[in-house]
């Protein structure tokens, strides 16, 4: 698949088969994380977790991460705003190389879903006890990820009265 198709038929995947999520296809999966374009000096940390009473444990705290009852694996991308050059641009580097994970994943055939965390402080705050993240360390997202037990058409959210051309 190439990259263009990657993008454009990603979709936000939530059931998955009991498939395990291979080690090689993680690491590559976080290679492709932290290729992701940077504004702050890569200020980002990754969780891998694939217990299942932890991911079993977010859908007490997160009301909108039930997907991770049937993920493989998911992955906690953290911010470290101490590792950043640019004050407060540590969002922006992690959304990238979420995103990163999110394209990589579709485009190796797996489904993946963003489970938002930042900005919302019960979720950070829960994430944070649960995986013993340091104080000074911010979760901003987690990917559930898996092999597909769904398929869902690419969304067409192309809208052309949205687009400004100079000038608003």
């Amino acid at each position: 698949m190439d990259a263009l198709e990657a993008i454009l038929t990603r979709r936000s995947i939530r059931r998955y088969t009991e498939e395990p999520v291979s080690d090689e296809a993680l690491e590559t999966l976080l290679e492709a994380a932290m290729a992701a374009p940077t504004a702050a000096n890569q200020p980002w940390h990754f969780v891998v977790i694939r217990d299942r009473s932890s991911m079993e444990a977010i859908t007490g705290f997160h009301p909108h991460a039930e997907m991770l009852k049937q993920a493989r694996v998911a992955i906690a991308i953290c911010g470290d705003p101490s590792l950043g050059h640019l004050t407060g641009r540590w969002p922006l580097d992690c959304s990238a190389a979420t995103e990163n994970i999110l394209i990589a994943a579709n485009a190796l055939g797996f489904g993946a879903c963003w489970v938002g965390i930042y900005p919302v402080e019960e979720r950070i705050e829960g994430l944070r006890k649960l995986l013993a993240i340091p104080e000074h360390v911010i979760p901003l997202s987690m990917v559930a990820l898996g092999h597909p037990a769904e398929q869902k058409a690419p969304p067409n959210r192309f809208k052309r009265d949205r687009i400004h051309r100079e000038r608003w």
